[in-house]
């Protein structure tokens, strides 16, 4: 394997823009309208002093990092800024080079201190690293004129025992024989106020973009869906026998997962619901076409809640509970086969879990443990070309997309920065009903483009537009 580089890191710049929903989405407690998106750009420099720009975005979501209802939407994108703001003057208060693995692992238990101390809890203070790691790493990609999946290959980051979460593993041998695939399956999400059928919709937005789960399926052919429950059992279970009838006249299977949210108090109530599917005779393809459970139980009780016990029939998972580096090993012990891979958390933490999979599957003598890729509303451009690169790396066949679908594409981008993209990834995106979007044709994602120098981006957004955060 390749030395892993050391370099400084010189700035860090941080920048917003705002993005409206053409559909709302209704996730947990909220229904999502708009939502800034979070960009960052770091300039690290080698030894040599040659230095490279690199960039990353995030959605910045509310209460999804933070559900404390008590707190407006403005006060979880004030929280994010914080912490992207906390991580910022964190890497750069330290000059002393380090590979890029070193920087996270320097850092990571002084930011997370620092973040509580603000009150913020694991899983907020992660989103501010999160970006600026992975802006780094496009740094250092770009330097190295290596694709993210070779330089991940290679380890070119120095992934290993400078922390201590990740000791003990052979990251040279488990990352070099990692393969992407080329292309994905999209599992597309059915929010709690998504129209199934044209009969569900109360007005049309008419911007010739799908608007129900059958207009999804007609224009872009999925075979995976992501579907979500909000803890009322009655109207759940309606809801579902509402999708199975459109998913069950499918020819072909399909594949989902179920999104409990954090709606349910206990691992009883998710019984409940299992066991209420189970008796429908409408529900029965349904639940058989079910891969996993995702997160039922309140993040505050799901690592006090032993599923072992528990008749639940599917996989369960946690995503908002998996606030620290060690998280998935707890809840591992308590009944949970999966976690999520998500670049709001961080991919450091990704590549973990990943390893950690693919060691207690050895262990095991069989496939027992896994992680699922999912969506936390990944816009077109660096954040959804990002998330696509990893979790194709890591080796998941199927992700949660949903940006495309309650967003319009790029259509409140400058034109030339939708031209750019559509340029540098072809095989990604497409230009249609007036702007650049992603591009999904059989349910799939063709990925071979993600293959460029730098954090699988071949463009840049157009940061002269943004608002900087001081």
């Amino acid at each position: 394997m390749d030395k892993a580089p050391a370099f400084r890191i010189r700035a860090i710049e941080l920048y917003e823009r705002p993005v409206a929903l053409r559909l709302p989405f209704r996730f947990g407690v909220v229904t999502l309208r708009e939502c800034p998106q979070a960009f960052v750009r770091a300039r690290i420099e080698a030894a040599d002093g040659a230095g490279c720009w690199g960039a990353a975005a995030e959605m910045m979501a509310p209460k999804w990092f933070d559900k404390d209802l008590q707190l407006s939407n403005e006060d979880n994108f004030e929280q994010l800024r914080d912490v992207l703001r906390l991580a910022r003057d964190a890497y750069l208060a330290d000059a002393t080079p380090a590979t890029a693995f070193g920087h996270f692992a320097r850092h990571h238990g002084s930011h997370l201190a620092a973040a509580q101390a603000r009150g913020c809890n694991p899983l907020l203070a992660a989103y501010g690293p999160a970006l600026v790691d992975r802006a780094v790493l496009d740094a250092l990609c770009r330097s190295q004129v290596l694709s993210f999946g070779d330089a991940m290959r290679r380890n070119l980051s120095g992934i290993g025992d400078a922390h201590p979460a990740f000791a003990g593993v052979d990251y040279d041998a488990f990352l070099s024989g990692l393969r992407p695939a080329g292309s994905i399956e999209a599992r597309h999400t059915v929010g709690m106020v998504d129209a199934i059928t044209a009969a569900d919709l109360q007005a049309r937005v008419n911007d010739g973009l799908p608007e129900t789960l059958e207009e999804v399926i007609a224009a872009w052919g999925h075979r995976y869906f992501k579907l979500k429950v909000g803890g009322q059992l009655g109207a759940d279970l309606a809801r579902l026998e509402a999708i199975a009838a459109v998913l069950d006249r499918l020819p072909h299977p399909y594949f989902a997962s179920l999104d409990g949210n954090e709606q349910y108090a206990d691992a009883a109530g998710v019984a409940e619901l299992v066991e209420g599917l189970r008796a429908r005779p409408a529900l029965a393809r349904l639940w058989r076409s079910i891969l996993f459970i995702e997160q039922p139980v309140a993040r505050k009780l799901a690592l006090a809640t032993d599923l072992r016990g528990e008749r639940l029939g599917k996989p369960v998972i946690i995503d908002e509970s998996d606030g620290e580096l060690d998280t998935f090993a707890q809840a591992r012990d308590r009944g949970y086969a999966g976690v999520s891979s998500k670049t709001c958390k961080g991919f450091y933490k990704s590549v973990l879990n990943a390893a950690r999979c693919a060691r207690w599957n050895a262990e095991a003598g069989e496939p027992r443990y896994f992680m699922s890729a999912e969506d936390l509303t990944t816009q077109a451009g660096l954040s959804v070309q990002q998330d696509l690169a990893l979790v194709d790396l890591l080796g998941i066949a199927h992700v949660e997309r949903n940006g495309h679908y309650y967003v319009d594409g790029m259509a409140a981008q400058p034109q030339g920065e939708q031209d750019a993209f559509l340029a540098a990834h072809p095989d990604l995106y497409e230009r249609s009903h007036g702007a650049v979007r992603l591009r999904i044709s059989g349910g799939r994602i063709a990925l071979g483009s993600l293959q460029c120098p730098g954090f699988a981006s071949g463009a840049m957004p157009d940061f002269a537009v943004m608002t900087r955060l001081v």
